[in-house]
């Protein structure tokens, strides 16, 4: 298969890979300008830049660009370095360029409101796909979010079998009520996505968490929750609070989000101890 063709099959599984390229050639090597290899993350290769020791050493750094998702470049001199000669080179000098192939990156969007429109808009901005969901046709349509990869205007009941979330998916639960924020987490909890929120206060968090775990949901299933979702910046507005969300799943995708999550575990220790909850909070 044509190795752009196994990168778009591996971006679309959710998967990571990186691409070597030799961008730059001297003299005599076991390959050509152009050559392409492409190493996925379960350590297997598609296509070769030659083989051999410089393929080994390649192989090693395509899986540090993977894990920092930056790009590098090597220089291999094969005239100077006795541990290049495989007996396959006659010599000269080569210069690869490796570059990181992430996965799309999805945000499920489940609630088509004011605040969804927003999160929609700043996450496209980002980088983001978006998938809407909502049970109003009204709310869920092309007109309000025309550059979804997808819209949902359907009972979340019959909407949810037919969504598959992988482990690039972000799931944002802005329903407009209780009983569909509660619906949508019991089953993002199962799910393999990246990134679970929900938005609301700690009162309506606990609520909802006391109930799942009475149903049988493992406490430590919810503990990969982040509610309520976004960063704590004071925002009040559905723009505001919009930009909260986006910057906590950047923080997520950039893997800078502990200090965060442990703010979201909040409302799981307080169910945990059994201590009040003030209507405030």
């Amino acid at each position: 298969m044509d190795i752009f063709e196994e990168i778009v099959l591996l971006r679309r599984a959710g998967r990571r890979g990186a691409l070597a390229t030799i961008v730059h050639s001297n003299g005599s090597i076991p390959s050509f300008e152009s050559a392409k290899m492409l190493v996925r993350d379960d350590g297997t290769i598609a296509g070769t830049i030659g083989g051999g020791c410089v393929e080994a050493e390649v192989w090693q750094a395509a899986r540090e660009v993977m894990e920092e998702e930056k790009p590098r470049s090597l220089t291999f001199n094969l005239n100077h370095d006795p541990k290049y000669d495989s007996g396959l080179v006659c010599g000269g000098t080569l210069d690869i360029y490796l570059e990181p192939i992430l996965p799309v990156q999805t945000v499920y969007l489940f609630g088509a409101g004011h605040v969804s429109v927003n999160v929609y808009r700043a996450a496209r901005m980002a980088g983001f796909e978006v998938i809407v969901v909502d049970d109003r046709e009204s709310y869920a349509n092309r007109e309000r979010f025309p550059e979804a990869k997808d819209v949902y205007a359907d009972d979340y009941e019959r909407v949810l079998p037919q969504l598959a979330p992988n482990h690039s998916s972000y799931l944002v639960i802005v329903t407009r009520g209780h009983r569909d924020d509660m619906r949508v987490l019991r089953w993002a909890v199962e799910t393999p996505a990246k990134y679970v929120g929900m938005i609301g206060s700690q009162r309506k968090v606990i609520a909802i968490y006391k109930e799942l775990q009475r149903e049988g949901t493992a406490p430590e299933k919810l503990e990969r929750v982040y509610a309520p979702v976004g960063f704590e910046i004071g925002a009040i507005t559905p723009e505001e609070i919009a930009i909260a969300i986006v910057a906590e799943l950047i923080a997520v995708r950039r893997g800078v989000d502990s200090r965060q999550h442990k703010r979201s575990l909040k409302a799981l220790e307080l169910l945990r101890s059994g201590a009040p909850v003030s209507r405030s909070e």
